[in-house]
């Protein structure tokens, strides 16, 4: 084959112009198909803002957790809710060599009563002041007392219930089928740590066993506090697979796991993903139906004048770049007006609503969409490439 550089640009101009006059003298026809498209790509945006913002819900505090480690109940496989954690193996794991500072962490659930709303439901989160299990504060003060009516929120809590620093926030626990309110002073706030796609308020480990959700008074049996997990951090992060053979051998009924593994242990995490990607990709297959179907009718429809082009000696490779540049526009400006639809819905959505759109995820799925419309409209390219003139016009016997 002889390559003809200028035969290739030409028939580059002559597609370029082909594919802006049908577009604009067809405006309506190719912007109703391009709401289309949009709104399959608010669709896919949407999936992919659920599916990151439950993820992060489900993995937030673990995520910005300051720990290399996270030791468990051997019993419990890794599940946090089934962990329990004694004094003595804390004490134990904190004498590992390789242990810079571990700190106890206790979760429970509880509520905010709110006026005129209904209670918001966060992840009560006790902590040893000091120790890893703190949260990183945005303003205030962090936890500096073991025992006391101190408390950090949120940023999430402290948008949905307007407190401050300084303010009183009431906590509601259940304490012998007996609904029982706590007032805590708000010494800080921290940035999103949601647990369990809840917002949540850290208190010292004393206090939330004071006022954490129980069937029977009086705390953790025999004095113990119980605590969940044990948070791990490691004079050398690099060591952290021999620190935790030593935890193994030296700490008794325990297991460790990093903090991914963790968060990747939640209860329905690993299927949840599953279930949203799976839902993304049919989305995605959706749209390659719909935007091949739209231009197969669209081939279809001018066949006479894909034959008259060709009868005029026009070249494939213009009625290729005039088709192809058709379904990129039209897929380009659903693409624009999806996006922008996505991003002006995401700034009125509350705080506590899992939804985040993330730019690593926006962009991934904009691109899918981009790559979708020329793969779905590849059927109608190869066949306006096989019309022949004489049978589009009617001329054959």
């Amino acid at each position: 084959r002889i390559i003809n550089p200028m035969g290739d640009r030409i028939a580059m101009s002559n597609g370029i112009h082909l594919a802006w006059r049908e577009v604009w003298r067809n405006r309506a026809r190719f912007l109703l198909f391009s709401l289309v498209i949009a709104l399959i790509t608010l669709l896919i945006l949407f999936v992919a803002a659920l599916s990151e913002g439950l993820g992060l819900g489900n993995r937030e505090y673990l995520e910005k957790l300051d720990a290399d480690l996270i030791v468990f109940q051997d019993t419990a496989q890794l599940q946090i809710a089934a962990s329990q954690i004694s004094a003595a193996q804390l004490r134990a794991i904190r004498r590992i060599d390789g242990v810079e500072a571990a700190g106890a962490i206790a979760f429970a659930g509880a509520s905010i009563p709110r006026a005129n709303a209904r209670p918001m439901d966060v992840s009560l989160i006790g902590v040893e002041p000091g120790l890893p299990g703190n949260p990183a504060i945005i303003a205030g003060a962090p936890l500096y007392r073991s025992a006391g009516d101190d408390a950090i929120i949120d940023a999430v809590v402290a948008e949905m219930t307007g407190l401050q620093v300084g303010d009183k926030v009431t906590i509601r626990s259940i304490q012998e089928d007996r609904e029982t309110l706590y007032d805590l002073t708000v010494i800080g706030i921290a940035d999103s740590q949601k647990y369990s796609i809840r917002s949540s308020v850290f208190v010292p480990l004393d206090t939330w066993d004071r006022i954490r959700s129980q069937a029977v008074a009086g705390g953790a049996m025999m004095g113990d506090l119980p605590h969940n997990i044990v948070a791990v951090k490691l004079a050398a992060p690099t060591q952290a697979a021999e620190v935790r053979r030593q935890i193994l051998g030296q700490v008794a009924r325990v297991d460790v796991a990093d903090r991914q593994t963790t968060w990747e242990n939640a209860p329905g995490y690993t299927e949840q993903q599953s279930t949203l990607n799976t839902q993304r990709g049919f989305a995605l297959l959706i749209g390659v139906l719909v935007i091949g179907g739209f231009f197969q009718i669209q081939t279809l429809q001018k066949v006479g004048q894909i034959g008259m082009l060709k009868a005029v000696g026009t070249p494939n490779r213009t009625i290729a770049v005039s088709s192809l540049l058709q379904i990129v526009i039209v897929t380009l400006i659903g693409v624009l007006i999806g996006g922008a639809a996505a991003l002006g819905l995401a700034q009125v959505f509350p705080g506590n609503v899992p939804i985040v759109f993330t730019w690593s995820s926006g962009l991934a799925a904009v691109a899918s969409i981009l790559v979708m419309g020329p793969l779905g409209g590849l059927v109608s390219i190869r066949y306006a490439l096989k019309v022949e003139p004489l049978t589009a016009l009617g001329l054959t016997s």
